[in-house]
């Protein structure tokens, strides 16, 4: 009796252990196929990099996921490590430590066939003829020099530059040298596209036609890090952004999410027939007040109203219509200007 008991413990305890083990298992394969997924839905993946110059720390324990097929802004104030990490990127130097992967591998040093880099330091050799240089550094990122002529022909018809094929670079304008740049560097059609001030040297006109350019290229497929200091230019472009500030990634994200996280639940308000001239006194008693200026008439007024204590914009819209009609109701979303002035004041505060 007591035999048989033991053995059916035996029996029922192995059974307890495959299940265990089948459960341990399974969790395992969903974590695996979690960190797959989310390493190819990311282009490149800049994972724990460390880069020191002597004793100064250029890049501290940093980390950046580029999503596939997306703009993505590089920001930060001179010297916060965003070149470094641009370097580290293409292989110009190499990181103290972390990892770099690309489309799922980690990078090597074949992979620069697959990126296009234009530098903010601008790159071409001046006594070259423009069109000799440009077939040369094609076929450096592995074209033939058919192809490569063949698509540079393209590209010097849609940027307007087929007359300059035969000049050297020293002859040209910044704005016609960097539409040249612009096209070595997106010549041989690489999945990562890593433009370092790209709007540097042009006029209006020439930098809406690249930003176009960009965006297309975008639509097409092509992940673009972005680097650059004008905001204008991050609110046009760039879906997602990482800002770095004194060796560290201070913040990053969708943009769009990142402007939700910084707004204050402050509205602009613009109001007429406003039937009450204590408007003012009677809102501030509820909500504050952070300008008002009135209107060419006497019952029209321009209002920020900031949101206080457990009041939401349901509130705020209710005691407004209580006092005249509103012309405008909308919600003060910092961009991408205040948002960089923002935390790097709070980086500042914090260290």
């Amino acid at each position: 009796k007591y035999i048989k008991i033991y053995y059916a413990c035996i029996v029922y305890l192995n059974y307890f252990l495959l299940m265990l083990f089948r459960l341990d298992y399974f969790m395992n394969s969903v974590s695996l196929k979690k960190t797959n997924k989310e390493l190819m839905s990311n282009l490149l993946v800049a994972e724990n990099i460390v880069k020191k110059y002597g004793d100064y720390t250029a890049l501290n324990n940093v980390t950046i996921k580029v999503p596939e097929a997306s703009i993505f802004g590089l920001l930060g104030p001179n010297g916060a490590g965003k070149t470094s990490l641009i370097r580290i990127i293409n292989q110009i130097i190499m990181p103290d430590a972390g990892s770099i992967i690309i489309d799922g591998k980690p990078l090597v040093p074949d992979d620069i066939q697959h990126i296009g880099y234009m530098p903010e330091e601008r790159g071409l050799y001046k006594g070259m003829k423009v069109g000799e240089q440009a077939l040369y550094l094609a076929q450096l990122k592995g074209m033939t020099r058919y192809d490569a002529k063949k698509k540079l022909s393209f590209w010097f018809d849609k940027l307007e530059i087929r007359d300059w094929w035969g000049k050297k670079v020293q002859e040209l304008s910044k704005g016609m040298a960097q539409k040249v740049q612009f096209i070595v560097t997106v010549l041989h059609q690489p999945k990562l596209l890593i433009f370092d001030e790209p709007f540097s040297g042009f006029d209006p006109i020439n930098a809406n036609l690249i930003k176009d350019e960009i965006l297309k290229l975008k639509d097409e497929g092509a992940t673009v890090i972005f680097s650059t200091h004008r905001m204008e230019s991050v609110e046009q472009l760039c879906e997602y952004i990482a800002l770095f500030d004194k060796s560290n990634n201070i913040l990053d994200g969708k943009l769009n999410d990142i402007k939700r996280e910084f707004k204050t639940n402050t509205f602009e308000v613009e109001m007429y027939d406003i039937k009450n001239k204590f408007l003012l006194n009677e809102l501030s008693e509820n909500f504050d007040i952070l300008s008002s200026s009135a209107g060419p008439r006497d019952n029209e007024a321009s209002l920020q109203v900031k949101l206080k204590g457990a009041k939401d914009s349901n509130d705020l819209i209710q005691y407004l219509a209580m006092y005249g009609s509103i012309a405008k109701y909308s919600e003060m979303i910092p961009d991408a200007h205040e948002i960089f002035i923002k935390a790097i004041e709070k980086n500042a505060v914090n260290e």
